[in-house]
């Protein structure tokens, strides 16, 4: 019997009251259940905890907004909002109401292990809590990955992390990457930019950092009738404020946002000389 079934069961609730999906990271399950009253939604969370029984907390998620993609949340069960999710052999440690996770770009951490060569040094533009930067110390042979992040919640989060895995290679700093791209150029062999929207924003200075043959991979979201020839147009009018060239390697979706719409990634090559 389907988790929703079961729920609608336990709880007495109509099927179409009860959420087809939900998000568990460590002990919390994350769940929208926007047509429900608040009663209903406390027998929802309860029901889940009792058909779960290492769920600690149940939340509701409204949105995810702003520059600094802060979740909007509230704890329906339970006592707490901050766990320690497990991906991959990488610990995260985070508060659900301040920091977004999504365990839908876990095929996209993957994938870019892989590319990872011995003794780069990595930039990561948007590091958040250490989405690729952990998983890359953990799993590769980087020289020095460059964790950048603007929010203070997350930051804090990402220090924590850095010791809870023993990493060694990751240098961190709080503050806008537009701020460190104007104090280095050509630093970079590696180049990731795990952020959106609007990160064509950042791509001149994404450019700044790579070095000669630097790879960015450039993450955005876009409507499918503008894949792939708006983030293309967008990466080639960033190389040229560079004076530089560019050779894209790949273009793939990574999930999708909403109907018509879709997070994607580019691979591309920089070239300066």
């Amino acid at each position: 019997m389907a988790f929703k079934q079961k729920l609608a069961n336990v709880t007495g609730l109509k099927p179409s009251l009860i959420p087809s999906s939900y998000q568990i990271l460590g002990d919390i399950m994350l769940l929208k259940v926007p047509n429900a009253t608040q009663a209903e939604k406390n027998k929802i969370a309860r029901g889940a905890m009792l058909l779960l029984p290492y769920v600690r907390s149940v939340c509701e998620i409204k949105e995810v907004k702003g520059e600094l993609r802060q979740p909007a949340v509230k704890l329906i069960a339970g006592e707490r909002t901050e766990t320690i999710h497990t991906e991959n052999n990488v610990k995260y440690h985070l508060d659900v109401s301040k920091i977004m996770f999504s365990k839908g770009n876990l095929n996209e951490r993957q994938r870019l292990i892989k590319k990872i060569k011995k003794d780069e040094t990595i930039v990561d533009m948007f590091a958040g809590i250490g989405y690729f930067s952990l998983p890359i110390a953990k799993h590769t042979k980087a020289k020095k990955i460059v964790a950048i992040e603007k929010n203070l919640d997350a930051f804090r989060f990402l220090k924590n992390n850095i010791q809870l895995n023993n990493l060694t290679n990751v240098q961190t700093i709080w503050g806008d990457c537009k701020d460190f791209a104007k104090s280095v150029t050509n630093f970079a062999d590696r180049i990731i930019m795990g952020y959106f929207p609007d990160t064509e924003e950042f791509l001149p200075y994404a450019v700044r950092i790579a070095k000669n043959n630097a790879i960015v991979h450039f993450h955005n979201i876009y409507s499918a009738k503008d894949l792939w020839k708006k983030p293309l147009k967008q990466i080639e009018e960033a190389c040229s404020q560079q004076s530089c060239g560019f050779e894209v390697l790949e273009k793939k979706k990574v999930k999708s946002y909403k109907p018509g719409v879709f997070h994607v990634v580019v691979d591309f090559k920089i070239i300066k000389e």
